[in-house]
């Protein structure tokens, strides 16, 4: 009796284990994460048609945590840094990103526009995020490379 009983809880174990299996089979790449932009690309509608790399001394990082997103950037001839704070979501597809502050300048672009949509292209340790012209031509990326 006791070995029937040892060989279903046996049983129990390993088609649990199985099914956990099967659960990270369909896992979806996060954006949760601190990210650091590497290139632009440039695009013909579709095609990308340049690759532009980051110059010495730029740097701008991303931060993705609990649905908020923070960013800020430095670039070595402003002297004036930027950053802007808010809330995102993602699809399988977009990048959304609201932002409720900022820094003076953010601020003053935020009466324009607050609600950012990107095309997202999203794997485990890269990321862009493709701007869209009002037809749904791809303009310009930013793409980043995760950094922690």
């Amino acid at each position: 009796m006791k070995k029937i009983i040892g060989l279903v809880l046996l049983m129990l174990v390993l088609v649990s284990a199985a099914s956990t299996n099967s659960i990270n089979e369909n896992y979806m790449h996060t954006i949760q994460g601190t990210w650091e932009l590497e290139s632009f690309y440039n695009y013909d509608g579709q095609q990308i048609i340049d690759t532009v790399p980051t110059t010495d001394g730029y740097r701008q990082v991303k931060m993705y945590y609990n649905g908020k997103v923070m960013w800020s950037r430095y670039v070595p001839v402003d002297k004036i840094g930027r950053f802007g704070y808010g809330s995102y979501s993602i699809t399988d597809d977009r990048l959304i990103e609201t932002l409720e502050y900022g820094d003076n300048e953010m601020i003053m672009a935020m009466d324009t526009m607050r609600i950012f949509t990107f095309e997202l292209q999203l794997g485990d340790d890269k990321f862009s995020q493709i701007s869209l012209d009002e037809e749904g031509n791809r303009t310009f990326s930013e793409n980043y490379k995760r950094i922690d």
